[in-house]
């Protein structure tokens, strides 16, 4: 008898490298259960419009047991399903899933702080002297009973609140039920770490962290120093927040952070084919930051700022300068851009208030966004041109916007339930009577089902740019260089071996020429755009873009 030899493909442990990342939002992606919430059973459900879309990662927002207050985002137990959400055996299932449909899963890690009802931070406020004491931030008030320094929330108001047993007062960067972890101590670290190796025990690919510059705090608790007014600006929290006010030194972006992304690393790395890309949250030292975070190949593979989440107008301009100043401060770092996600407003509202042909106007940006050098998040309902929803007063859940409504609304206008079907209940989204957010009727008419097959949908032209982005490597992997921007017109080349792809951009509502550089190019098709050629010279029409090859 003669054994066959059979080879075994080693995973590509350079996956996550230009991977197109799909970003789900439980609470809003599919009810299973008829409670008008989203779940992981619902998830499950819904990969094959993934897998159709041929996006190659999903990232799932927290569903751990949590209170809610934050939605998620204040985790009560790390190792556990909530049961709003399934069971694990759910999770164990969607993961099964979504790797039959060859899907990563990457899962929303938030280690920066738990939710006040974590056994954790329950043990460790119980008394001054307890084994946990020392696992969350606390610090005697001043001689008058003020917090001990003057740091902000960024959801508003100090971020320290009294405990009256300890007599003391407890860090929280965000929400007062979400205090903040001591990672200065090694016990906590530890616990984290364990955590992390759960999860990948269960056959994730990866995660997102959550506030990864907010894991250290300075031990002296020195006050952060005012920030002057002309170097503010809103692109990690709205304007009307005092937050805005300080330079964020010692509350936030400590070096101590660079040993302890280490040691996350080295777990990963105890796994094959893991990766992490990690939220920077700073409006003056972002791309800095995750210069820092990324280089040496020991830390994160992969962060992402606020550059393109802020309300900054997207401009020819505007693109250049955020790949250059990454290209300058993060040399040997990988990018992770969204331009959109469920912290911030859908990115067609937020930049196309004014556009008449929205659908133009966002195939336009898909492939801006798709054709940038970098890893690329899509969010959820994006694929279908969502536009912001304006939820009204009543309707509001998020604590962010009810706290400075009105000039700020809060997040809650990018979480509305995801639209599938524009005849069914709900649009497809859950047989309850009503769903946690109301669904918008405009959102109803753009549901999967009124999109699918038609080839002028944008859902469609996100397929068809995929499988284009898809067919040229240089597009996920390559080098980025820069045509000068003209106040109309973005182009760049992105490079990877042997091909050279052209990338022509009309970031305008009228018709403009363009002159293509030195060389012979050869028109590529199948992306869904069209212009006209004319010798040396590309009419591009309004929102359009044009694409070729270096012969």
């Amino acid at each position: 008898m003669i054994a066959s030899s059979q080879t075994i493909e080693a995973p590509d442990a350079d996956w996550w490298r230009g991977a197109v990342i799909y970003q789900i939002y439980p609470r809003s992606y599919q009810d299973s259960n008829g409670d008008g919430i989203g779940d992981l059973k619902g998830i499950t459900a819904r990969l094959p419009h993934i897998a159709a879309l041929g996006a190659d990662a999903i990232w799932i927002s927290p569903f751990f047991p949590s209170p809610m207050k934050d939605f998620g985002y204040d985790v009560s137990n790390y190792t556990d399903v909530d049961p709003m959400f399934g069971t694990l055996s759910d999770f164990d299932a969607l993961i099964a899933e979504a790797h039959r449909l060859q899907i990563k899963v990457m899962i929303d890690l938030v280690i920066s702080h738990s939710s006040d009802q974590h056994a954790w931070f329950v043990e460790s406020r119980s008394s001054r002297v307890n084994p946990k004491a020392d696992w969350y931030v606390w610090a005697d008030p001043k001689p008058d009973g003020t917090p001990p320094n003057n740091w902000l929330s960024i959801f508003g108001g100090s971020a320290w609140a009294w405990d009256p047993t300890r007599m003391q007062y407890y860090l929280h960067n965000f929400l007062t039920s979400q205090p903040d972890m001591n990672l200065h101590n090694p016990e906590v670290q530890d616990a984290l770490l364990d955590v992390v190796r759960f999860w990948l025990k269960r056959g994730v690919d990866g995660f997102r962290l959550d506030t990864i510059n907010f894991y250290f705090h300075d031990r002296e608790l020195r006050d952060n120093p005012s920030l002057a007014p002309e170097r503010r600006n809103a692109s990690t929290a709205p304007a009307v927040n005092p937050y805005n006010f300080q330079e964020h030194l010692y509350d936030k972006n400590r070096p101590e952070n660079l040993e302890f992304l280490k040691r996350f690393r080295a777990v990963l790395n105890e796994f094959p084919a893991i990766a992490a890309v990690g939220e920077v949250g700073d409006s003056q030292r972002g791309l800095e930051i995750v210069g820092e975070y990324t280089s040496g190949g020991d830390k994160m593979q992969m962060c992402y700022a606020f550059e393109f989440l802020a309300p900054d107008a997207l401009t020819p301009a505007r693109v250049a300068e955020v790949q250059k100043d990454f290209a300058a401060a993060a040399p040997e770092g990988w990018a992770c851009w969204a331009f959109s996600n469920h912290d911030v407003v859908r990115h067609v509202s937020r930049w196309g208030a004014d556009v008449l042909d929205r659908d133009a106007y966002a195939k336009l940006l898909s492939a801006i966004l798709l054709t940038q050098r970098g890893s690329v998040c899509i969010y959820q309902g994006e694929e279908l041109g969502l536009t912001e929803a304006d939820i009204a007063y009543a309707d509001l859940q998020d604590p962010y916007g009810i706290q400075f409504w009105p000039e700020f609304k809060g997040r809650d206008g990018c979480r509305t339930p995801m639209v599938w079907d524009d005849h069914a209940v709900q649009a497809g989204f859950s047989t309850a009577e009503k769903t946690w957010l109301p669904i918008p009727v405009e959102h109803q008419l753009r549901a999967v089902n009124v999109q699918q097959g038609v080839e002028t949908s944008v859902m469609e032209q996100y397929r068809r740019f995929l499988a284009f982005r898809r067919a040229h490597p240089a597009f996920a992997k390559g080098d980025i260089a820069f045509l000068p921007p003209t106040d109309s017109v973005l182009a760049y080349t992105r490079s990877l071996g042997n091909e050279t792809l052209l990338c022509l951009f009309n970031m305008s509502a009228g018709d403009v020429v363009a002159e293509l550089p030195d060389g012979a190019w050869e028109v590529l098709t199948s992306h869904g755009f069209e212009a006209v050629v004319e010798g040396r010279s590309v009419t591009l029409p309004a929102w359009g873009a044009f694409f070729a090859r270096l012969a």
